[in-house]
């Protein structure tokens, strides 16, 4: 027996099944989105690490943090930075891999929430508001590392979605 619905127009409960029938389409291109969206960073600041410019905008930052200042005794101003960009590339590489490789998926997406966590965490130790207007104002720091908190949520999502194809394909 028929329903009789008095609170949807005519024609409402057709587009709430068509939007349905796409959600799977937009889930798919977010994800290729997001994915890229991460690939592209890694990728283009990476390659980036490699020049003098990008080893002098790393100075405050490395040697600002505590947990990072080791680098530059060990590797140098310059070593340090090629490290980086060397893991940094990898990561991106292993990304790319990741839909036909659930192993990349899961190496990637852990390395890749690893570098988010530590630039996250560098927003702990310098200052990243805008002096002369303070909190919520974000300073030339704040604006550069805050996308990464988005990077690293979407760094998770990878590894966890790559650790259950992983878990799926040993069962």
């Amino acid at each position: 027996m028929p329903v009789l619905r008095t609170s949807e127009p005519e024609g409402q409960d057709e587009t709430l099944r068509s939007w349905a029938r796409n959600a799977a389409a937009v889930r798919k291109a977010g994800r290729i989105l997001a994915l890229i969206g991460v690939i592209l960073p890694l990728l283009m600041i990476g390659g980036m690490k490699f020049t003098a410019v990008e080893i002098e905008a790393l100075r405050p930052l490395i040697g600002g943090t505590p947990w990072l200042a080791w680098m530059y005794p060990v590797f140098g101003e310059a070593g340090a930075s090629y490290v980086l960009g060397v893991v940094e590339i990898a990561t991106a590489l292993l990304l790319i891999a990741s839909p036909w490789s659930t192993r990349a998926g899961v190496a990637g997406g852990a390395l890749a929430a690893l570098i988010f966590l530590v630039t996250c965490s560098i927003m702990v130790a310098l200052p990243i508001w805008e002096p002369a207007l303070g909190f919520p104002a974000l300073g030339p720091a704040g604006q550069f590392l805050i996308k990464d908190i988005a990077l690293l949520g979407i760094s998770l999502v990878i590894l966890g979605e790559s650790l259950n194809r992983l878990n799926r394909s040993a069962t």
